[in-house]
């Protein structure tokens, strides 16, 4: 008997709640908007969204004691090692990153869930989603890192086609859902295919585990790593996988394009370096030429797509934002690829460039919110005379899109691009550096071509179009105050991290794990 009880005592293992505070927060405020949604009055629903922001806000806080970043629960009882949940350095910038981005969401949100969407239903989704985001950089198994995903992937679904009897909204729901679903089936097949190889689903393990993978089994292996890489070339948007980005951020509401457009990706990015960096180093041969090719073609597609974009054409503004996201996500692949051919420390580019992504593009879209209230369909032709009449919001606006193309003032955008140039030039990928170079100069035109607009004259006042007529609203000033908020926090982190780059930078040049 004694033997027994000593057997089970063995199983049960301790758990660190500061260490899961972050997500463990989030999920319980949903639970508690979710159920507050059922005795709220209708007209007192505002304040579900209060109490979400605040739940956000709260989880933020709950970073700070982890700053040191040497956290661990959920360990094997029998390998301290091989730990499900670590809060490292690496965990702690995502999930950073992943519940800023769904706060600033979240304030960008709050007129639309007064009006348009059901308050209860989206800011349990948002938060739900919010949870998953932030799990999935301290996931360190691989059952963890795709219900982690799922978790983040499947309330976004339903985000993106919130807006009920919205043909344009169901059908991005349908393209994002297809998308997605495809690639987690094709996850999963190659993550049973690595489990099959190396008998573990621990990253660390299946490192060890396919440094010694008998030769009958190698083909399996590496199909389970090109698979699982598939999978998650399909999350970060890489071509040829990225079909879905534009329609998807039109259908979607504006916040949620912002959403997916910044949490999304880091999403996707912090599984794909996960997998590459802790699970497959073993196999950087495979998983590094296909990753440098993919960044220069996702680069390539997705600036050449912005380019082309007709100024006058509904929705044009949000369709360059999701097309130069494309672009942007190339950039972010750049020294995942590079890491292959050189060292780990490689991938701190990619973070410290999502970053400086991260703020700058969602600060893009809150000001695309802002006129999108009086032009519902945003052209990149209804931002001209923008500074006329609305002069901070125009001269925001600039500054972001100078951050995005890598031009001073946008100091932080033109230090994140040298560095992450500057990764592949070490890991020996010129070629891609060469790519890289020619796609930053095709981005400066379209960039500084819709900043130019923002200058100009209005134009002599015409009879705005039926259908922006139809949809465009009152302007109150009590309901764009939310947005901008969003919009003065984003241009204030813009600025700063222009003044003082090293404070995202840092993170290049250190090791995050």
């Amino acid at each position: 008997m004694t033997v027994a009880a000593d057997s089970v005592t063995s199983l049960v293992q301790s758990v660190d709640w500061l260490a899961i505070a972050p997500p463990t927060i989030t999920a319980v405020v949903a639970l508690i908007v979710l159920v507050a949604d059922l005795f709220v009055p209708e007209k007192r629903k505002q304040l579900l969204g209060a109490v979400a922001i605040a739940g956000l806000a709260a989880a933020l806080v709950t970073l700070l004691p982890l700053r040191k970043g040497n956290r661990a629960t959920f360990c094997l009882t029998t390998d301290a090692d091989a730990c499900s949940y670590t809060a490292d350095h690496f965990a702690l910038v995502i999930q950073f990153l992943v519940l800023g981005g769904a706060l600033l969401t979240g304030l960008l949100s709050l007129h639309d869930t007064r009006k348009k969407l059901p308050a209860g239903e989206f800011w349990f989704l948002l938060l739900s989603s919010a949870v998953g985001a932030a799990l999935l950089p301290a996931s360190r198994d691989l059952a963890t890192l795709v219900v982690a995903l799922e978790v983040a992937s499947l309330p976004a679904f339903a985000l993106v086609g919130l807006r009920r009897g919205d043909r344009l909204s169901s059908e991005a729901a349908l393209k994002f859902f297809l998308s997605s679903v495809t690639a987690t089936a094709v996850m999963l097949l190659g993550v049973s295919f690595v489990y099959a190889a190396t008998g573990t689903l621990h990253l660390t393990q299946i490192a060890a585990g396919l440094d010694n993978v008998p030769g009958q089994l190698d083909t399996v292996a590496k199909t389970g790593v090109v698979l699982t890489l598939v999978g998650f070339a399909f999350k970060t948007a890489a071509v040829p996988f990225h079909f879905w980005v534009p329609d998807t951020y039109v259908g979607a509401p504006l916040p949620i394009a912002a959403y997916l457009s910044v949490v999304g990706k880091a999403v996707g990015f912090s599984g794909l370096i996960l997998v590459t960096v802790i699970a497959f180093p073993g196999y950087a041969d495979v998983w590094g030429p296909a990753i440098a090719v993919l960044a220069g073609l996702t680069m390539t597609a997705g600036n050449v797509a912005a380019l082309r974009q007709s100024a006058t054409r509904a929705w044009s503004a949000v369709r360059l934002l999701a097309w130069s996201s494309v672009g942007q996500a190339g950039y972010l692949l750049v020294p995942i690829a590079a890491a292959a051919y050189s060292t780990d420390d490689q991938i701190g580019a990619t973070v410290a460039y999502a970053l400086m992504y991260a703020v700058v593009n969602l600060g893009a879209f809150a000001v695309a919110a802002l006129v999108a209230r009086t032009k519902p369909l945003n052209r990149i032709s209804d931002y001209r005379g923008l500074y006329a009449t609305r002069p901070f919001a125009a001269l925001a606006m600039g500054f972001f899109l100078l951050c995005l193309a890598g031009l001073p003032p946008g100091i932080i955008g033109l230090f994140a691009k040298v560095t992450v140039f500057s990764s592949a030039v070490d890991a020996g990928l010129g070629w891609l550096a060469v790519i890289m170079a020619i796609n930053v100069v095709i981005a400066l035109y379209y960039y500084l071509q819709w900043t130019a607009i923002l200058f100009r004259a209005p134009e002599a006042a015409t009879e705005p179009a039926e259908e922006d007529a139809e949809k465009a609203e009152p302007v109150r000033r009590s309901a764009a105050t939310p947005i901008t908020v969003a919009i003065v926090l984003t241009a204030v982190a813009g600025i700063v991290l222009s003044g003082y780059p090293e404070l995202v930078l840092r993170f290049a040049a250190s090791s995050l794990f």
